[in-house]
């Protein structure tokens, strides 16, 4: 028996079968073999009338947008596949985004108190070598998804949603004036929010191979030494079997949580999630000082998250709009969708009513909902940069000592340089000094690592970046028209206001600091 099948086997709800069941489907991601369902088809026949505004498919982050939406007076149908239920395990986010719940009225104050489970200050970043660097309010607030889901839930029945529980996503017949969904719901559109594995996204990429994977395991756990602080970004080891290991830490409201997690492209021959376990179950006493045998598990948590280069994802078809993992509309180094959801909650709320009020529901129109947005696309790089090939040669110390160098160089130009970063928020500005300092201060560290992640990878890296001051020009000055987009027509105030947004979260110009 090994580590992973002696600490997982006693946990109730076949923790272990659900691990391998994940590493089948893992596996045929790997090898190109994951089945390709047709289940959104076309039709030239017109509905003429539809029974909704929107219907929503995919509950658990679904029910987000979709409060949002009821709240705006649009007619909205949420259909979840089980029970509509948040997991037991809390979600991490900074407690500055979590404003926006009050700011569209899902929530007040007291409820979004309520929904917070934990708060923990400081964190840790820190890596093999390096100094230690301690951040406060970054990612520290643990929600509770069971309370806000069911809040949620109950504020969207009570402003005239409809949610259908047990009736899982089946297919979609796209007419010229709208979608038939499991050949019985009608709507003006479909949002899909079913995840990285939804058949509409499956369909929509023709079974591509993602082009990175992180693979998570974690435990939350009582029998930890005492300890009110967090690990963001960790790392104790160096670089062993390809991989580059990471940790992540932090209280919980029945214990201590904590990740091993890792970046990697999508090769058959990489480690599996089981075999991440074992690592992990290897790793612990020398992370957090403690035997596992004084370890009372609570809870496993493992996934995987694939990333493409082409996202946010453009579907083909009209009436179709892809949102939170469905879109891929999160960075390569972050797994799980909440914060990115939360993120651009407002934008796609408010970027909805505005599509629906217009009739702009073409393909080309909802992909302006989902646009290119090189603060996103830039962190392709720091990704190769903390992975490697998995036949390439590198010394075993060099991802640790140039992550420790360039977030050395962060900290010393202070907060807004490093605290947006590490909430994936990447700024033209902030990066162009941690460049600029990085190559100066340590130029040996940057010439090694660009047959790390390739010169093409880098050059194309180059063209992302000069877009991301672009756009963040672009954002500089849009107060200047903003207001004369108002006189424009309805349907090419919708163009005008998309760009404005893509500017906007393509610069990474929604973040304050001061929030």
């Amino acid at each position: 028996m090994n580590l992973t099948e002696k600490y997982l086997s006693p946990l109730p709800g076949d923790v272990l079968g659900n691990l391998r069941r994940a590493d089948g489907i893992l596996e045929s991601l790997r090898t190109g073999t994951t089945p390709i369902t047709t289940v959104v088809n076309e039709t030239s026949e017109p509905l003429n009338t539809v029974d909704w505004d929107v219907v929503i498919c995919g509950g658990t982050l679904g029910i987000l947008i979709g409060a949002a939406l009821v709240q705006k007076g649009i007619k909205v149908a949420l259909l979840e596949r089980g029970i509509l239920r948040g997991r037991d395990q809390e979600w991490n986010i900074s407690r500055h985004e979590l404003q926006v719940f009050l700011e569209l009225n899902l929530l007040n104050q007291d409820e979004l108190e309520n929904a917070i489970a934990s708060e923990y200050n400081p964190a840790r970043v820190g890596f093999t070598g390096g100094t230690d660097i301690w951040v406060r309010d970054v990612l520290n607030v643990g929600v509770n998804p069971v309370y806000l889901l069911e809040t949620l839930k109950q504020k969207f029945l009570a402003a005239g949603g409809m949610l259908f529980e047990t009736t899982p996503f089946i297919s979609a017949t796209v007419h010229p004036d709208g979608v038939t969904v499991n050949s019985k719901f009608t709507a003006k559109l479909l949002i899909d929010a079913m995840g990285h594995f939804s058949a509409i996204t499956q369909q929509a990429r023709q079974g591509k191979k993602p082009d990175a994977l992180c693979l998570v395991v974690g435990t939350c756990a009582e029998g930890f030494p005492e300890n009110s602080t967090g690990d963001l970004l960790l790392s104790f080891t160096n670089s062993e079997k390809q991989c580059q290991y990471f940790w992540e830490a932090f209280p919980a409201k029945d214990g201590r949580t904590t990740y091993m997690f890792t970046y990697m492209d999508a090769h058959p021959q990489r480690l599996n999630l089981e075999d991440m376990f074992a690592e992990y179950f290897r790793l612990m006493p020398e992370y957090q000082g403690v035997e596992l045998s004084q370890l009372d598990i609570k809870r496993a948590l493992f996934g995987f998250f694939p990333s493409y280069r082409q996202s946010p994802l453009q579907t083909p078809w009209d009436f179709i709009l892809p949102v939170g993992d469905s879109s891929g509309n999160q960075s390569p180094l972050s797994f799980g969708g909440f914060g990115a959801m939360v993120r651009h909650l407002q934008r796609l709320t408010v970027g909805i009513e505005e599509a629906l009020q217009s009739q702009q529901l073409s393909t080309t129109a909802l992909g302006l909902l989902q646009p290119y947005q090189p603060s996103l696309t830039v962190t392709w790089l720091f990704q190769k940069a903390m992975s490697m090939g998995v036949n390439q040669k590198i010394s075993p110390e060099q991802i640790n000592n140039l992550l420790s160098a360039v977030f050395v160089e962060m900290q010393k130009l202070g907060e807004p340089v490093l605290k947006p970063f590490l909430q994936d928020v990447i700024q033209f500005l902030a990066l162009a000094k941690t460049l600029f300092l990085t190559g100066l201060l340590h130029p040996l560290l940057i010439i090694k690592i660009i047959p790390q992640v390739g010169l093409l990878t880098l050059l194309d890296w180059i063209r992302h970046y000069l877009n991301l001051g672009i756009y963040s020009l672009l954002f500089w000055i849009s107060p200047i028209f903003k207001p004369l987009i108002k006189h424009l027509p309805v349907a090419t105030q919708y163009y005008w206001y998309r760009y404005v947004d893509a500017w906007k979260y393509g610069s990474g110009g929604d973040y304050n600091l001061n929030n």
